[in-house]
Parts: structure tokens; sequence; C-alpha cells
């Protein structure tokens, strides 16, 4: 039970909050933020989309709640937007005062073997980001499929300048798994490279979330599970992790 209780705990702390839901208004925004109860935890980020980047920056204030960073999605979920929008938007977004963008890769170029294309995105995306915001690349693991192109396309990132690699956008068939979660962090194991890894969609309980944070120790060591270089992309879980530890 105490590991369970000390996963829980943990799990708050590396949980990017996340509500990117196409109908979301800035009541849903407030909910979010509401939801958070800092006497059991709280999370290392809330992610949402651009236009509600002030509404979560105000919530979380009201709240003393500042430590919390503000994430938010660009060429999301598609990955199909020219470059131009995507720098569009990143720029857009850090303006409104986002700390991290979660750029998701033209994943299908990758898998048309156009992988200087996946580079370019991550490099001017990084280069837009500068100082003002961390760059999580999201490479769509799940579409991607082959242990391969999941190598590849983590390494682009890391190549590209990255600050964490994330595993998906949360809106295909299949999200985050321990297979390509094993693939993605023995690639950046091997690059030598401090950077971050997200597991997200899918990751919904305790034991859920107990699964990642095991193998990646197994993989990383326990110093990486912190909200610097580890994180999990998640709406449910936070209630879930509530529960156990409201027990």
């Amino acid at each position: 039970m105490t590991e369970q209780l000390n996963d829980a705990h943990l799990a708050v702390s590396l949980m990017d909050l996340t509500s990117l839901n196409t109908a979301d208004t800035s009541n849903d925004i407030q909910q979010l933020v509401n939801s958070i109860n800092p006497q059991l935890g709280t999370p290392a980020a809330v992610c949402i989309y651009s236009d509600f980047v002030d509404d979560a920056k105000i919530a979380l204030a009201a709240r003393k709640l500042n430590h919390v960073k503000v994430a938010t999605v660009t060429n999301f979920p598609s990955g199909d937007a020219p470059l131009s929008d995507v720098i569009n938007e990143t720029l857009i977004a850090i303006e409104r005062g986002a700390d991290e963008i979660d750029l998701v890769i033209p994943y299908k170029a990758l898998i048309a073997g156009e992988h200087s294309k996946v580079l370019e995105y991550v490099t001017q995306s990084k280069k837009v980001c500068g100082t003002k915001a961390q760059l999580k690349v999201i490479i769509e693991s799940g579409e991607l499929k082959t242990e391969e192109l999941i190598a590849k396309a983590t390494n682009l990132a890391i190549q590209g300048g990255a600050d964490f690699v994330k595993t998906s956008t949360g809106k295909v068939a299949v999200n985050a798994t321990l297979d390509a979660t094993n693939v993605m962090l023995n690639t950046i194991k091997k690059s030598g490279k401090v950077v971050g890894f997200k597991a997200a969609g899918g990751v919904k309980t305790v034991s859920d979330a107990s699964e990642y944070l095991a193998l990646t120790r197994s993989i990383m060591g326990e110093d990486y599970l912190q909200a610097a270089t580890f994180r999990f992309g998640a709406s449910s879980l936070l209630s879930n992790v509530y529960k156990v530890l409201e027990k």
C-alpha cells in the first residue's frame, strides 16, 4: 500500500492536467483549475488550448498556484498545418504567457520518409521558444507503430532541440503504451542528452501510472522522475490519484 501511496504522490507532481476538448470554454478551464486540491498534491502543469492560456494563468493565480506551469499545443492534433502557421501559433501562445509548447510533428511526413521536414518543424519551433518556453515534441507513437519509426522520431525531436519527447496527442486510436515508452526512453538515454519524456493518453489510474514509473526507473533511474524530466499528460488521472491519497 505504501508503494501505491508513494506512486500516487509522485504521479500528481508529474502531471500535466489536461483539457483539450474542442468544445472547451473558459468555464471548463476554471473547473479544471478548481479540481486541483493542493493539500493532496499539485500538478506540474495544466495543458489547454492556446485560447485559454490567459484564463488558466488567472485561475491559477487566484488560487495562489502560480508555480503550476501552463502548457499549450501547436500543430494539434493532426500534425498537418504548414510550418508558417505552426510558428505563428507558437508566437501567439508565448505572447499569451504559455510556459510550455507541446508541438505535434508532421508524423505523416515522417511515415512517408520526409525526415528533414520533421526536423525543420522541431528546430524552428525551438528557435521561437528560445528561453521563453519549453518545447515538448509529440511524435504520435501509436500512428508510427514500428520501433524504428518511434526511435527515428524521438531522435529527430532530440536533434531539433526538444526539451521533452511526448508519446501522443490522446486523439488517435493508440496513445501511450509501455512498448513505445521503452523505445523512447532508451533512445533518449542513448543520445546522452538531458531530455524529458511525457506519456500522454490512456494513463487513467494510479496502477497505470505505476507501470510507467517502474519502467522509467529501470531505464533512467530514480532521479529522472521529477517534473523537469518526466510528465504524464492526463485528464482523468488526477481524480483517481486523489481517491487513493484520500484513503
